[in-house]
């Protein structure tokens, strides 16, 4: 899937079959549904749910936390614009 395709998806109201649980937590975030999003990253015990977890720890202000997933993610902490992080979290994910 694309980023576009994915970006186009958001149009419906769940999320498109066979994505990975760290997807689906961006799209539910996209959403504008922070708590769905938080429990899709939390149950992918990955490196990729623990970049997403620590972009929505970032995005409710809990820098603290936002860092300890951010070490689990093997990931630096982001500086980046929210909007600009999630874009670039999901072009891996789904790249």
């Amino acid at each position: 899937m694309t980023l576009d395709a994915f970006r186009a998806s958001l149009a419906h109201p769940s999320p498109p079959a066979g994505l990975s649980l760290a997807l689906q937590g961006l799209w539910w975030d996209a959403k504008g549904d922070w708590t769905k999003a938080h429990e899709s990253a939390q149950q992918d015990e990955g490196r990729d749910g623990s970049w997403v977890h620590a972009y929505l720890h970032r995005k409710e202000g809990d820098a603290s936390n936002a860092g300890y997933w951010y070490r689990r993610a093997a990931k630096p902490h982001s500086r980046l614009p929210l909007e600009d992080e999630w874009t670039e979290i999901a072009g891996a994910l789904l790249g």
